[in-house]
């Protein structure tokens, strides 16, 4: 079993990122994701900073794959998905159709927003060169197992195991709204959050976390303790979300776990304290996402 660290999710500033991903290159994380996947409007990393960061990870063995914007917006979103698409070197992961159009004839990664539940789905984008599919985050243990024994020759299933659950996207900025902004003159409030903005219920309990057009989970969806399970179905990548800290530690216990899965509990409980939230995995559980079941 393999580890992926996903692309970030948040508006990180430039040098954060550069800074991130030196450290990310000693890590023992077999594949990354790079990429802006949320919102075009966050510039201050160009199709070529990203290129740069994928051949220094490339040079220190890690398999890169450029991402893809989830979801797409303008005649600008399109020019970068051509890019991504025909950059001839790295793996893609599409996140829109319009993405899986764009690659068709080329392998690439089938992301968890093209929403594969059933065998047949996975066989249409099979079909249209897709050599791995990432799990959508709202299917049980119970239907992944089924669609294992389902799935074609040579796919590669993908998990996500760690991190905020991206629930919907939007064509409006609800980060930019709850500062009064426009969209198209948001200020990047979003900025503002590095692992986004907390939204709570009138009663404070943690409901969402707001990130740009994006509405996360408030609390931090973790696998770590389904490792075994995972194995056992034949899971080949699970894949960790990067946040602002502890992503490295993070790293180390899944590393860890995967190489020895009796030592879960002891890595779940090191993980605790290193989560900016609650844990939850209830989707996997077939309960209410924001509940956690403990294995």
């Amino acid at each position: 079993m393999k580890i992926s660290l996903g692309p970030v999710q948040y508006y990180w500033p430039r040098t954060t990122l550069l800074a991130f991903y030196e450290r990310v290159a000693t890590l023992p994380v077999d594949i990354v994701y790079l990429g802006e996947v949320v919102c075009s409007r966050r510039h201050e990393m160009r199709f070529s900073d990203w290129m740069d960061v994928a051949a220094r990870l490339t040079d220190a063995g890690k398999e890169v794959v450029l991402s893809t914007q989830t979801l797409l917006e303008s005649g600008k979103d399109m020019r970068v998905l051509a890019d991504i698409a025909d950059n001839g070197r790295y793996g893609v992961e599409a996140n829109d159709v319009g993405a899986v159009q764009r690659t068709r004839g080329k392998p690439f990664v089938a992301g968890a927003s093209l929403n594969i539940f059933n065998p047949p789905t996975l066989d249409i984008f099979t079909e249209a060169g897709a050599k791995r599919w990432v799990a959508p985050h709202e299917m049980h243990q119970f239907d992944l197992r089924a669609l294992q024994h389902a799935r074609p020759a040579g796919m590669q299933t993908e998990v996500l195991a760690y991190g905020r659950l991206p629930l919907a996207y939007s064509a409006r900025c609800f980060s930019a709204r709850n500062r009064n902004f426009p969209k198209d003159n948001c200020q990047y409030v979003c900025k503002d959050y590095a692992d986004g903005m907390l939204l709570e219920t009138r009663e404070l309990q943690p409901l969402f976390v707001l990130n740009g057009i994006s509405t996360q989970t408030a609390h931090i969806y973790t696998l770590i303790d389904e490792i075994g399970t995972m194995k056992n179905m034949g899971v080949d990548i699970v894949r960790i979300s990067p946040q602002q800290h502890h992503t490295e530690e993070l790293v180390s216990l899944f590393h860890r776990v995967i190489r020895e899965p009796s030592e879960s509990a002891d890595a779940l409980a090191h993980m605790l304290p290193l989560m900016p939230a609650a844990p939850c995995n209830g989707y996997w559980h077939s309960k209410p996402g924001f509940e956690f079941v403990r294995s």
